[in-house]
Order: C-alpha cells, then sequence, then structure tokens
C-alpha cells in the first residue's frame, strides 16, 4: 500500500472491484450516469459508515472540506440529493452481492471457534431495527410502529455474519430460515425458543446436520432411555426423548443442567449424540456471542438513522455497513491485530483521510499516529 493514499483508499483497495463493476453492469447502474458512478456511491457511503456520519448534508460538507484529499479516489463533487437519488434508484442487491465476495476473502483469515470439535459452527438470531412510522411507511409492524427485521447466520469462526435476510419486523424468524437458509452438512446451529419449530428440526435433520437448542415449557415429550450417565459439571441428567409430534418423528436428546451463576435449571435438546453434555451446555452459552454482535453494530454502524426513505435505500445503507464491518474483520485477522474491533474502528474512523499505510497505523501508539502522517505538500507562488 503506497505512502501517498489515504486509509480510505487502502480501505477499497482490499474490495474487489472487478467483481463490484461486473455486478453493477448486470444491473445496469451505470446506465445514462455521467459522473457519479456506482463505485462512487459506494466510496461515498463507506466514508459515511467509517466517519460516522448521520446526513447527508453532512457527507456532503465532510467530503467538500476534504477535497484535497480525495483527488486520487476519482470522486467527483458529492451533492446531497445526488447521492439521495442514487440510493433510491440503484439496485441494493449489488451492495448484498459484494457483502458475500467481501466474506469469501474473509474466511480465510478467521480463526476457528473455540471448542475442540471441528463441525462449523452456527448461531441463528434476528434483530429489528425500529423505523419511524410516518417516514417509513411500507415497513408497518404492528398499529402504530414501524420497523425492519435483520436475520442473520452468525459464524463462530470468526464472529462474523455469514448470512443475512432483512424483512419486515412483523415476520417471524423460524419461517424465514427454512425458507431462505442454506443449511450445510455437518454443522451445528444454536438457537433460542422463538425458532422452535418441529419442522426446521426437521429440515435441519435432512441436511445432516446439528441444532442445540431450548426446551420450551410446553414441548410434548415422553422419555425413551438414557444417554449417559457422565454427570458432571453442573450436568444432572442427559436422556434419550421422542417428542409427541408427527412433524419429527426422531430421537432427541435432552440434557438438563444447573447453572451455578445463575442459579436456573436449563433444558436443552439436540438431535448430536456425540458431543459431551456440558459441551452441549456450552454451546448455547456461546450463543451470547451474537447478541453483542448485534449491540456492538447498533452502537457502531450507521444502521438506525438512515439516508433515505424507501425500501431500496435502506436496504442500501445496511448492506454497505455489513461491508464495512467484514472490511474491519478483514484487516484485524489479516494482520493478527490484537486490540478489539471497537478500537480498530475507532482509529480507522479518526485517521480516515490521513496519509499513511494501514499497517503503520495498526502498529502506531495513538501519541505517535499525529505524528506518522504524511504532511500535505503545500505550493509557493512567488
Amino acid at each position: 500500500m503506497a505512502y501517498n493514499t489515504t486509509i480510505l483508499n487502502q480501505l477499497l483497495q482490499l474490495i474487489p472491484r472487478l467483481h463490484f463493476e461486473t455486478i453493477a453492469k448486470h444491473h445496469h447502474a451505470d446506465r445514462y450516469v455521467k459522473r457519479f458512478t456506482c463505485w462512487n456511491q459506494l466510496t461515498t457511503l463507506l466514508y459515511a459508515q467509517a466517519s460516522g456520519k448521520e446526513s447527508l448534508r453532512e457527507i456532503e460538507h465532510g467530503l467538500a472540506i476534504n477535497d484535497n484529499r480525495l483527488y486520487h479516489l476519482g470522486l467527483p463533487y458529492v451533492k446531497r440529493s445526488t447521492l439521495a437519488d442514487s440510493n433510491q434508484r440503484r439496485d441494493y442487491r449489488i451492495f448484498e452481492s459484494l457483502f458475500y465476495k467481501i466474506l469469501d476473502r474473509c474466511k480465510d483469515y478467521t480463526p476457528k471457534h473455540k471448542f475442540r470439535f471441528k463441525n462449523p459452527l452456527y448461531s441463528l438470531d434476528a434483530t429489528v431495527i425500529a423505523l419511524c412510522l410516518s417516514v417509513f411507511s411500507w415497513a408497518k409492524y404492528g398499529k402504530t410502529k414501524g420497523g425492519i427485521k435483520l436475520h442473520y447466520q452468525f459464524d463462530h469462526s470468526g464472529n462474523i455474519p455469514s448470512f443475512l435476510v432483512i424483512t419486515d419486523a412483523i415476520r417471524h424468524e423460524a419461517p424465514v430460515v427454512k425458507r431462505d437458509f442454506h443449511l450445510t452438512p455437518d454443522s451445528i446451529y444454536c438457537f433460542d425458543r422463538a425458532y422452535v419449530d418441529y419442522a426446521l428440526f426437521k429440515l435441519i435433520s435432512e441436511a445432516k446436520a446439528y441444532f442445540v437448542t431450548r426446551v420450551k415449557d410446553n414441548t410434548d415429550y415422553e422419555i425413551t432411555g438414557q444417554h449417559t450417565n457422565t454427570l458432571k459439571k453442573g450436568i444432572l441428567s442427559d436422556e434419550v426423548i421422542k417428542l409427541n409430534n408427527m412433524k419429527y418423528d426422531k430421537p432427541l436428546r435432552l440434557v438438563r443442567y444447573y447453572d451455578n451463576d445463575s442459579g436456573e435449571l436449563l433444558e436443552f435438546i439436540t438431535n448430536n449424540f456425540t458431543l459431551a453434555p456440558h459441551t452441549i451446555t456450552q454451546i448455547y452459552k456461546s450463543r451470547w456471542q451474537i447478541e453483542i454482535f448485534f449491540k456492538w453494530i447498533k452502537q457502531n454502524l450507521k444502521i438506525k438513522t438512515f439516508l433515505g426513505t424507501n425500501r431500496n435505500a435502506v436496504m442500501t445503507q445496511i448492506w454497505v455497513a455489513m461491508c464495512y464491518y467484514l472490511l474491519l474483520t478483514y484487516i484485524k485477522y489479516q494482520s493478527k491485530y490484537r486490540e478489539s474491533l471497537f478500537y480498530l474502528h475507532r482509529i480507522i474512523s479518526d485517521t480516515l483521510l490521513y496519509r499513511m499505510t494501514i499497517i503503520d497505523l495498526l502498529r502506531a501508539s495513538p501519541a505517535r499516529i499525529q505524528k506518522l502522517e504524511i504532511p500535505e505538500i503545500q505550493l509557493s507562488f512567488f
């Protein structure tokens, strides 16, 4: 990475531009466009995400003030009306496709999950983004509320989102998984009781995969045998059960566990008969990582206030935010950066338009970052 480019430009260099241009051409994104291309739109939205800009006016002014630092990007003067039109008009699926392309690169560097077993481990969960119903009338949720729901498949290898579906907030979680998610063999899927659906159990089993979840209070089952007598580390029982339901007729495993920290008696069901009972409990406990992920993106990414009001503009902003999140994780894992993702985001945000290498930025202490920036060359006129 050259010293004469900004941190923002180096972020853009991590993006597979040929793939992006191909997808943009497929969607005719730049047809009849003279100045503000789809790549310019991506550049502007990444700048807004990384720098924390919340409005079109902030983006316009921020880019205008730093015009002398952005010439190497080929970015024209960005009017807020032009950016708003692009967000509303250009198909959000361009940025969705880019997300999965960056994800493929991230997977080459992400560390494995903390468990000893080699099965891929995923958590399934969803989070709601509240919207003002009077402004986002298409996102009606109940009588007086508006919102959209982000359905995630969270990969515990690297703690990254590996699949995302965006729906109206009223949509229930389990049907979305059954309709849109791709289940892979030998994987373990962990989810809470909102996903307890016997048809989903069957779908996961038929995909030759496994699930771990909590037992609902009204679950009707009968105990058919003892799976193991290895009762330690808080395990009270490990039994084989059969559901009294025609939608799922295969044997399941019921693990009862007493949590000393919370003082709760917890019951888990799974179709995995190989792993130790304590491992089953810890798999479900690891599901908390997706809750931390939800909290992180809501606090640090611009996915709660939007630059446009139609569905396409909202979807575009969310997908670009997820692309930025993957770029941060790619930098962290590829460079083996030891600090937290939050700190990485903060220093990139604060130095986004500095002319220095990302490697120097990651190695520098906060006191040295100011000294590392390449000074601007000032022309003198006599």
